[in-house]
């Protein structure tokens, strides 16, 4: 296990000129990543949805195939939610992009070794399930091309290997109700 890159960085690096990107995060950390970019009514932050989050994504993207969507989130979320992996490629969304800030830890649960640390590789995870761009990212080099293929047709499924820690937490808003009418009034679908 390397030390991995700076998660925070990480982040900015996707985000930075994302133009119209749609942006739904996991819980935590990758909330929180998303929302020291800067909080915006295109940011869809889920709480305490553990594991639905590329689902979510997913119905995102079938909603809006004119718009890219970018999930952002954790190696724990995503371990919890493997068979969305399998659904997600059937479907093929095309406009549908998984970020997976893998730690090699549960760090919302007290930064317990989760099951990538025991050699379980998402992203070869998602390759079986039928993925066509699968790819782990654990340099600057990476992340740049990432970047680069973000506005490209998908489904992307990328995981980047993160430094463990804590960083500063940026809350962003937390009620779910303010979350949802704000994202449905960008997209101009207000009513419920």
């Amino acid at each position: 296990m390397s030390a991995g890159l700076d998660r925070r960085e990480a982040v900015a690096a996707l985000l930075a000129g994302r133009r119209d990107f749609l942006v739904v995060t996991g819980l935590g950390s990758a909330s929180y990543d998303v929302a020291a970019c800067g909080d915006r009514a295109e940011n869809f932050y889920l709480w305490g949805a553990m594991g639905g989050t590329a689902m979510v994504g997913l119905g995102l993207a079938l909603a809006q195939p004119e718009r890219r969507i970018m999930v952002v989130t954790g190696d724990g979320e995503m371990l919890m939610g493997l068979g969305a992996l399998a659904t997600i490629a059937v479907a093929g969304a095309r406009n549908l992009a998984i970020v997976v800030l893998d730690n090699w830890s549960y760090g919302e649960t007290g930064g317990q070794p989760s099951h990538t640390a025991h050699r379980v590789d998402l992203a070869a995870i998602a390759k079986g399930c039928g993925w066509e761009d699968t790819r782990t990212i654990v340099d600057a080099a990476g992340l740049d091309q990432l970047a680069r293929a973000l506005d490209r047709a998908g489904p992307i499924f990328a995981v980047i290997r993160i430094a463990p820690g804590e960083k500063p937490r940026v809350l962003p808003p937390r009620d779910g109700a303010f979350l949802t009418q704000r994202f449905r009034a960008k997209l101009g679908s207000a009513e419920p």
